[in-house]
């Protein structure tokens, strides 16, 4: 049996695609549809179904528009409640696709409507299973996240359901299925997913904390909520649009996909109180940028990046992009529901810089200015990475101040003396930079290459590293 796995490595998901006899299915497919439609009509085959394993929050499905934009039916497990046309499957209900078979199994925990697709191929033969975010490899489906839309779902409840959905319809499946789960390392969907994007049933029953057979329900649910930190504030509202409907990504890429002139951006930027958000990478953002713009460069985790950071899912947004990257910018804001882009900026920013309009710019260090100016002057460093990050090493003297937590702890930056930033790799801290300008920080220098430099000078004190606890 033939399952390709579509993985969009920025916001770590899993897409999947089968075909046979001329029909095809696609489960969780990402908001820009276009390319599952071309795949199926290079197969000469009509998609069908539109499997969805449960209200995806971490991303907004292509589920309506491909449904839309095909004859395919969307398909979702026991207990869902669509505001649109959608089946929604009984437990064990199964789906032909050519001479395929999609067995439902209902698996509640992450979300009560979370459901796995069990793959039988042609001979019957039982080949994998879809397991949405209900089981990944090396780690389970938070349960913390239903809560935030259904307040009565505790994330104890939950946690307790995921445990019995494990027992009863994971574990006795066969060990040689494939397990082909939504998310892999980088989500914020679970705590310790592996690298590896698949793997077999057999290895995460050996391997995988939750399945071990000796763990009790109370010491899976204490396990599984120990050190979850707070879910990314745009989780919610991508919940509800997945569940309520949204634009067409046609019409979201028409309204962002203006061209504008340096006045007229500037116009709009004035006038609607739009955030200028600036996608080029780090190193060329630094040199010149409009001022009061965000930096979040297309090269990383983007998209999360923006949810973390821009409260509101309906902010308008006007794009400064490299020459060519304006409807990628615009389709991977739409990945998370924010659809408000209102234009681009004509020519980039070198149109900015000959039509003489203002420009900012962030003085950026290497290690040895760093080492200089600790030894001159007592100088503070701010150390933007996770505290997971943190807490195993970092520079001796550093403050964490998370970047998801920047705006919530402002007023322990220095406003009258000079301070130093850093991440592990420039990302983040240019992210953070951006920010402090546009809050009125002009006292404070980022560190090139961040912590990944200061590792390289031997001459630099760090703390020890700690090895991560495992869990069990």
């Amino acid at each position: 049996m033939k399952v390709e796995q579509i993985y969009t490595g920025c916001i770590a998901h899993a897409a999947y695609y089968i075909e046979n006899n001329g029909e095809a299915a696609i489960f969780d497919p990402l908001r820009e549809v276009q390319p599952y439609i071309d795949k199926a009509k290079s197969d000469s085959a009509e998609i069908k179904y539109v499997f969805e394993t449960h209200f995806h929050a971490d991303f907004v499905s292509g589920h309506l528009d491909l449904a839309k934009k095909t004859s395919a039916k969307i398909v979702y497990g026991p207990t869902a409640k669509p505001e649109f046309d959608a089946i929604v499957a009984e437990d064990n209900q199964e789906f032909k696709i050519g001479n395929y078979t999609v067995k439902v199994l209902h698996t509640p925990g992450h979300t009560m409507e979370s459901t796995t697709y069990l793959l039988i191929d042609e001979k019957g033969i039982q080949h994998g299973i879809i397991t949405g975010d209900t089981l990944f490899i090396g780690d389970v489906g938070r349960p913390d996240l239903a809560q935030h839309v259904v307040k009565d779902l505790t994330q104890e409840k939950l946690a307790g359901y995921l445990y019995e959905s494990l027992r009863d319809k994971i574990i006795p499946l066969p060990d040689e299925l494939i397990v082909y789960p939504n998310h892999g390392a980088g989500s914020a969907c679970g705590k310790m997913m592996s690298k590896e994007t698949t793997d077999t049933l057999g290895n995460q029953k050996a391997t995988n904390y939750a399945l071990q057979p000796d763990l009790s329900k109370e010491e899976f649910i204490t396990v599984l909520l120990d050190g979850l930190t707070p879910p990314p504030g745009y989780f919610p509202k991508n919940v509800l649009m997945n569940i309520q409907g949204y634009d067409s990504i046609d019409k979201v890429i028409e309204r962002g996909e203006k061209p504008l002139k340096p006045n007229e951006f500037e116009a709009i930027a004035n006038e609607t109180r739009a955030l200028i958000l600036d996608t080029r990478e780090s190193e060329s953002f630094k040199d010149a940028f409009i001022p009061n713009s965000i930096n979040i460069g297309l090269d990383n985790n983007f998209a999360q990046w923006v949810g973390e950071l821009i409260p509101d899912i309906k902010q308008k947004i006007l794009l400064v992009t490299d020459p060519g990257k304006e409807e990628e910018s615009i389709i991977r804001l739409s990945r998370v529901g924010y659809d408000y882009a209102v234009g681009f900026l004509e020519g980039g920013i070198e149109a900015w810089k000959a039509a003489d309009k203002e420009i900012d710019s962030i003085k950026r260090i290497d290690v040895e200015e760093l080492k200089s100016m600790r030894e001159n002057k007592d100088i503070k460093i701010f150390d933007v990475r996770k505290p997971s990050e943190f807490n195993s090493q970092h520079l001796v003297g550093a403050e964490n101040t998370p970047l998801n937590q920047i705006n919530s702890h402002l007023s322990e930056f220095p406003k009258s003396s000079e301070f130093i930033i850093h991440c592990q790799g420039g990302y983040r801290s240019m992210i953070a930079a951006s920010i402090l300008k546009q809050r009125g920080f002009e006292n404070f220098k980022d560190l090139r290459g961040g912590f990944e430099e200061i590792l390289k000078d031997e001459s630099i004190k760090v703390t020890d590293y700690i090895c991560p606890t495992t869990l069990l």
